[in-house]
C-alpha cells in the first residue's frame, strides 16, 4: 500500500516566496468548500509566515454555507457546534502572484484540518485525496484534465433583471451569430485572452488554446492533462478565479453558470481521465478506438455511478436547465467513440493517449468533488470488472429515447439519488454524503422559497 502524504507545504517555501517577491504586500487566504465558491482573508505581509507555520483559524461554519454563503444550521457545525474553528494550512505549489488584483497581491489555496492535526473529512480537498488512496493502494495513478466552458457577458443587469453578452471592445456590437470555432469572435476580446495567459503563466496553470464555442459569447479553454488530480482541481479552481478577475479588468463577467440564457448552449466542465499503472503506462492504451478492458471497465463503472453523482456534477437549480436533447449536453448514461452525444466519449487519438472524455459536469460544478465523483466510478469499475455494454453509434440521444435510458431530471431527485448511493458513501465517506445533503437541502428549500417573475407570467392571470 503507497500512503499519500498530506498536502501541507512547507515554511520554506513561503520565505523563499516573501524574499523573491519584496514588493508582495497582500495575501488572499483560499478555503473552498461544498458550494465550489472561493471565501477566506486577505492578510498583509507580515501574518503570511504565520499560516505556514502553524495555520490560520477559520470557523467551521465556513465548511457547510450555502451558494449565496448563508449558513446551514441542519448540518450542526453552527450553532451546535459553538461554530468551532479549525485550521486552514496551506496546500504546496499555490503561493503566487495575483495579478489581476494588483502588483502587490498574491493568493495561496488551503485545506482545513481539525485543531488535533486530523483532515477535515467534508473538506473537498480530502474528499478527492480520499478518493486518490483507493488508486495508489493498487499502484494506480489517474492523469485528469479539465475542460471548462463558459460565457462573457455584460457586467450590468438589464432593467428587468436580465443578463446580455459583452459587447465587443472592438466594434461595440453584442455577438448574435453562432460562430462556432470562428476567430473573429476570438479576436474581438484578444486584450482578455492575453491577460488570461499571461496571469495563468504566472500562477503555473497550465491553460492552452482558446475556441468560440457552440454559442454567442461562449469560450473554452483546455487546461493540460497530469498525474496529479488534486493539482488539476486546484488549477480549475485557479483558473475560474483568474477568468473571473481578468474579465473584470475588461469591462466584463465571466459567468460558469451552467445555463444562463434559455435560448444558447449550456457551459459544462468536461472532465478528461486516463489511468497509469506503478510504471507510468496508461492502461488504457488501446489500437482498438473502442478500448481494451480497462478502459471498458473503467467506463462501466462511470456509467454505473453516474445517476448516483448527479448531485456533484449538478449542484445548483440552475445546472438541471443545461440538460436539453440535441444541445451537446448529455442526457443519458450512455458512452460512444469519437461521439459528442454521449455522456462518456472515447475520442479519437493515438493508442497511447486513449482517454475517456466526461462530458456531464457543468462549468458550476466544484472541480473537487466533480473529480473525486468520476474518479470513484473510475476505480468502481476497474475493481469489479463492470461491462459497460456496447457503445452508442450515431445519435446518442436518440438512442438514449430508444433504451429508455435517463438521469436525474431535477435537483430533488439528484439529491435523493446521491444520498441513497452506497458506492459514493463508500468512497467519498458517510459523514461527507449527509453534510453535503444537508447544504443542499437547505439550499433547495430557499431557492423555491423565492417568487420569481416567472410565476407571475404563468400564475398571475391565468390560475
Amino acid at each position: 500500500m503507497t500512503a499519500l502524504s498530506h498536502p501541507i507545504a512547507d515554511p520554506a517555501e513561503c520565505k523563499a516566496f516573501l524574499d523573491a517577491n519584496p514588493d508582495v504586500q497582500f495575501f488572499e487566504v483560499i478555503f473552498t468548500a461544498l458550494s465550489g465558491v472561493p471565501r477566506g482573508k486577505r492578510l498583509r505581509r507580515h501574518e503570511i509566515m504565520a499560516v505556514y507555520e502553524y495555520g490560520r483559524f477559520l470557523p467551521g461554519s465556513i465548511l457547510v454555507c450555502d451558494v449565496t454563503g448563508q449558513d446551514c444550521e441542519d448540518t450542526g457545525l453552527v450553532w451546535a457546534d459553538g461554530d468551532a474553528d479549525r485550521l486552514a494550512k496551506p496546500a504546496p505549489g499555490t503561493l503566487v502572484r495575483a495579478p489581476w488584483l494588483g502588483d502587490d497581491t498574491a493568493q495561496v489555496l488551503t485545506s482545513l484540518y481539525e485543531l488535533d492535526g486530523t483532515p477535515n473529512d467534508i473538506d473537498p480537498r480530502h474528499v478527492l485525496r480520499r478518493v486518490l488512496q483507493r488508486f495508489a493502494d493498487d499502484g494506480l495513478t489517474p492523469v485528469v484534465a479539465c475542460e471548462i466552458e463558459y460565457y462573457l457577458v455584460d457586467p450590468m443587469r438589464t432593467e428587468a433583471g436580465g443578463i446580455e453578452l459583452a459587447a465587443s471592445p472592438v466594434t461595440g456590437e453584442r455577438p448574435s451569430l453562432h460562430g462556432v470555432y470562428g476567430l473573429r469572435e476570438i479576436e474581438d476580446f484578444a486584450n482578455f485572452f492575453r491577460d488570461l495567459w499571461t496571469c495563468a503563466d504566472i500562477q503555473g496553470v497550465p491553460l492552452e488554446g482558446a475556441i468560440s464555442e457552440y454559442a454567442p459569447g461562449q469560450v473554452e479553454l483546455t487546461l493540460k492533462h497530469g498525474p496529479d488530480a488534486l493539482r488539476a482541481a486546484d488549477e480549475a479552481l485557479m483558473y475560474k478565479r483568474i477568468a473571473k478577475g481578468v474579465a473584470v479588468r475588461n469591462g466584463c463577467e465571466a459567468t460558469f453558470m451552467a445555463k444562463p440564457f434559455a435560448e444558447r448552449a449550456g457551459s459544462g466542465l468536461h472532465l478528461h481521465v486516463s489511468v497509469n499503472d506503478a510504471k507510468g503506462n496508461n492502461i488504457f492504451a488501446s489500437e482498438k478506438p473502442e478500448g481494451e478492458p480497462p478502459l471498458r471497465h473503467a467506463v462501466g463503472g462511470m456509467k454505473a455511478t453516474l445517476g448516483e453523482a448527479m448531485a456533484i456534477f449538478a449542484p445548483n437549480a440552475n445546472s438541471f436547465r443545461r440538460f436539453r436533447a440535441n444541445s451537446y449536453a448529455p442526457v443519458a448514461p450512455t458512452w460512444g467513440v469519437n461521439n459528442r452525444t454521449v455522456s462518456l466519449r472515447v475520442p479519437a487519438g493515438p493508442p497511447k493517449g486513449r482517454h475517456i472524455e466526461h462530458r456531464v459536469a457543468g462549468a458550476d460544478a466544484n472541480p473537487y468533488l466533480a473529480l473525486a465523483a468520476l474518479l470513484a466510478g473510475v476505480h468502481h469499475g476497474l475493481k469489479n470488472q463492470i461491462d459497460p455494454g456496447p457503445p452508442v453509434v450515431g445519435d446518442g440521444y436518440e438512442a438514449a429515447a430508444k433504451m429508455d435510458l435517463r438521469l436525474p431530471a431535477n435537483w430533488f431527485a439528484a439529491v435523493e439519488a446521491f444520498d441513497r448511493s452506497a458506492v459514493l458513501r463508500d468512497y467519498l465517506g458517510d459523514r461527507f454524503v449527509e453534510m453535503f445533503c444537508k447544504v443542499k437541502r437547505t439550499e433547495q428549500d430557499r431557492f423555491f422559497a423565492e417568487v420569481p417573475a416567472l410565476d407571475y407570467d404563468w400564475y398571475l392571470k391565468n390560475v
